[in-house]
């Protein structure tokens, strides 16, 4: 009888310990007791973790991405790139950012090498999303040059856009 009212005295005291702690982040401070600009503050600091505020597991299949942070890049604008700029050695590339660098190389049939960096900016195939920065050993070029590899990347997409429709 008397494990009976030990085991009860557990259960209880649990609960109380339990209930006091649902009062608490799980960051060990009081909620009420930090304005909504601290808590901000310290999140960005990565003091206090950042929590999703779902409510029910159909949230989980709602895209509440923010779409000023999501990046998403043209795989036709892409693939240009890498075709039309291929004289040039790759020296890094994220396909998270949109971002390509290339090395130094000299184009077929020219005489001055060349390196260049491709941002791509918007998931849409258009002109707005493309940009290229390119630079001699001299320092940068004139702005024709690069508008002039945009669009022989713009027209290559557009190829490879319609070569994959029809399929």
């Amino acid at each position: 009888m008397q494990m009976r009212h030990v085991a009860t005295l557990v259960v209880l005291g649990t609960l109380v310990l339990g209930t006091a702690a649902c009062s608490r982040g799980g960051d060990g401070i009081l909620r009420n007791q930090m304005s909504a600009e601290t808590r901000a503050q310290l999140q960005e600091a990565g003091a206090i973790p950042v929590r999703n505020n779902r409510s029910s597991v159909f949230d989980l299949f709602q895209n509440n991405d923010d779409p000023n942070v999501t990046v998403e890049v043209n795989r036709y604008l892409w693939n240009a790139s890498l075709e039309i700029l291929d004289f040039m050695p790759i020296e890094a590339a994220d396909p998270f950012s949109g971002v390509i660098s290339f090395d130094y190389g000299t184009p077929p049939g020219g005489s001055r090498a060349y390196r260049a960096t491709v941002y791509i900016q918007d998931p849409a195939l258009e002109a707005r999303a493309l940009r290229v920065a390119v630079q001699s050993r001299n320092g940068a070029v004139d702005r024709e040059t690069a508008r002039a590899i945009e669009d022989a990347i713009l027209t290559r997409a557009r190829q490879l856009r319609i070569r994959d429709s029809g399929l």
